[in-house]
């Protein structure tokens, strides 16, 4: 059996590290991208695992079938204990977790209905939603909440009209669905196992109602075409449904809030959107490259690898900091400033390459309608505290803050 362990480093600084500011890198970012593209951290069990910081060696090490995303593998790395803990109590999850062939037959699966076409046949139903989300912000007045108000239940909202998912149940996916991916100590493992297998279950149950007395979304299409041709079975479906329900709402409900703070910070940047939406998809991007919520995604070496002057042994676990790739000065000039005008397009906080975020063109379009009916329903929004008074989410779960009061 291969050692899963790299050459020890008596340098390799403890990883993940947490931010300070929301939308900034943490302090030790800075020190880690000078020490090149290629570096070692310290996971919390003492294990050294690769950090992978350049734009350019992380493009080439994502698509690189040597790199493993299946999280039952012996030398897979954690980022913490809940996260081990959790995948050990329950299967694989589908599309983020495992490899190809597996990843590619999901995948297929779920794609036509995130493709460009249904999005943009979504987005009167977004602009609906969105107004009405700020109608009943104003009516209860200021001061508000803006995570639960509006940030969350917006891409909430949305995806269960993709899928199908009853509106009048979205309730009890967004407090769920917080806890399987926010729940950060470890005394809430618990909590966060629970709450997985009541969505899990609930989806069981909705999946046999469709059988019965099928509707016309995602859910019900996935039904007609793969578990009814036996291409799926019900456990592997409601897992794969789980998965879409889960992060389609809570990865984008993170930007919406964390981008709102950082345009509001930088209010030479929201004038420019102001006086021009035109701007707007690229300032999306730019909020993406910028703010990278979902700043490491972990994978294994099922071979050796040969990258920029290193070997990455065959069982050594690789950390990919999306943050650090999308602030990478030999791709971007000032890469610590937000602009709004950039062309930001090579940044990687969808992920790049075969495991990709399926639900990319979804996401920019309720990023884009939720920043435009916002700042110009409520133009004298402000956050009453400094960022780094925000309480945030834990550094190895999604970045972004966990509360957000507005006032106006």
């Amino acid at each position: 059996m291969q050692n899963t362990r790299p050459p020890e480093d008596t340098a390799a600084p403890a990883y993940p590290m947490t931010r300070a500011c929301p939308y900034q890198m943490p302090v030790g970012y800075e020190e880690l991208r000078e020490r090149g593209p290629l570096t070692k951290v310290t996971l919390y069990d003492g294990r050294q695992v690769w950090l992978v910081t350049g734009n350019e060696v992380g493009r080439a090490l994502f698509p690189d079938p040597r790199l493993s995303s299946d999280v039952l593998h012996p030398g897979f790395p954690f980022l913490a204990p809940r996260i081990a803990a959790q995948t050990q109590q329950r299967a694989a999850p589908p599309l983020v977790g495992v490899d190809d062939p597996q990843h590619g037959r999901q995948r297929r699966m779920v794609i036509p209905g995130f493709g460009i076409r249904r999005v943009a046949a979504l987005r009167p139903e977004i602009e609906r939603i969105a107004e009405g989300l700020v109608d009943e912000m104003l009516h209860r007045g200021s001061p508000a909440e803006l995570l639960s108000q509006y940030a969350l239940p917006l891409p909430s909202a949305v995806i269960c009209a993709l899928l199908g998912v009853p509106f009048e149940d979205r309730g009890y996916f967004d407090e769920r669905s917080r806890h399987v991916l926010s729940s950060s100590g470890e005394g809430e493992a618990e909590q966060a196992r629970k709450a997985f297998t009541e969505i899990l279950a609930y989806l069981y149950d909705l999946i046999a109602k469709k059988e019965k007395e099928p509707g016309d979304g995602l859910i019900d299409e996935l039904i007609a075409h793969q578990l009814a041709e036996g291409s799926v079975d019900h456990q592997e479906l409601a897992m794969i449904c789980s998965l879409l329900l889960v992060s389609g709402h809570e990865t984008t409900s993170n930007m919406i809030a964390l981008g709102t703070v950082t345009l509001l910070e930088h209010p030479d940047q929201l004038a420019l959107l102001r006086a021009d939406e035109s701007l707007l998809p690229g300032a999306v991007e730019e909020l993406m490259r910028f703010t990278s919520i979902g700043d490491v995604l972990m994978r294994v070496a099922a071979e050796d690898i040969e990258v920029a002057g290193h070997t990455i042994r065959a069982g050594d676990g690789v950390a990919m900091s999306t943050m650090l790739m999308n602030r990478d000065p030999r791709a971007w000039e000032d890469p610590d400033s937000f602009d709004v005008r950039r062309s930001a397009g090579r940044h990687v906080a969808f992920g790049y390459g075969i495991h990709q975020c399926i639900g990319q063109n979804l996401a920019r379009a309720e990023m884009e309608i939720a920043f435009r009916t916002l700042f110009r329903r409520i133009p004298g929004l402000r956050v009453p505290v400094r960022s780094d008074e925000l309480p945030l989410n834990a550094p190895y779960v999604l970045q972004g803050v966990a509360e957000l009061p507005v006032e106006w």
